[in-house]
């Protein structure tokens, strides 16, 4: 995958963030997306031998659309400045997530601020076992990967209905996001090494994961 052509189509349809523009160049997009398709896809069958619970998600599947949602954002452009992909796709759980784009490039997993049903199983394993989750949060490997849990600013002031404002884990239950992030430079995603970064970025990430994952499960 030549991530250095990927930026540079970005950063043109950025400047250039029109219909006519896309349609002249249609061909330069296809050749993007497709060779982006098929390192999705490899790196979909690495991630799989590493966790047997993985869910297979092919590079068309993992891709997410390059045009913004102009019903629900009319004062959006046309296209986003960025390709944004899911891999571990699973109904109700939460996915792999690889952003690539000109203003910043990540990975990140976890739930961004979910639905009620979802949120109130979170808050349910917290109380029932926190301790889990704060051993993972807390572990100086996952603190250097991804800091902290991502902040969207949303927490709540008080308790959540049916906790109690002194409950030992308050800080968590608070929260109406599961998250986190590691960014990512381009002079690293167009590095040889990459694909191992991902590999290792995902192994950090896996037991956070998985924590959410089977707190929604059940």
């Amino acid at each position: 995958m030549n991530f250095q052509n990927l930026y540079a189509f970005l950063r043109a349809l950025q400047k250039n963030n029109a219909k006519e523009w896309m349609d002249d160049n249609r061909k330069w997009y296809h050749e993007i997306r497709d060779s982006y398709i098929e390192w999705l896809t490899q790196m979909d069958l690495k991630l799989s031998e590493i966790d047997p619970n993985y869910t297979h998600t092919p590079g068309k599947k993992a891709i997410n659309r390059i045009n913004n949602n102009l019903l629900y954002h009319p004062n959006k452009p046309i296209y986003k400045d960025h390709f944004g992909a899911g891999l571990d796709q699973e109904t109700k759980q939460g996915d792999f997530y690889i952003h690539l784009g000109t203003s910043e490039s990540f990975i990140a997993g976890g739930f961004y601020k979910p639905k009620s049903a979802l949120l109130k199983s979170i808050r349910q394993a917290i109380d029932y076992n926190g301790e889990e989750l704060k051993a993972i949060l807390n572990k100086p490997s996952f603190k250097e990967v991804f800091g902290n849990l991502v902040d969207d600013g949303d927490s709540l002031q008080t308790a959540p209905k049916g906790f109690s404002q002194d409950h030992e884990h308050i800080d968590l239950l608070r929260r109406k996001t599961f998250a986190v992030q590691h960014n990512l430079t381009q002079k690293t995603v167009m590095s040889a090494d990459f694909d191992n970064q991902v590999i290792k970025i995902y192994k950090e990430m896996l037991p956070f994961r998985t924590y959410l994952n089977q707190a929604v499960s059940v």
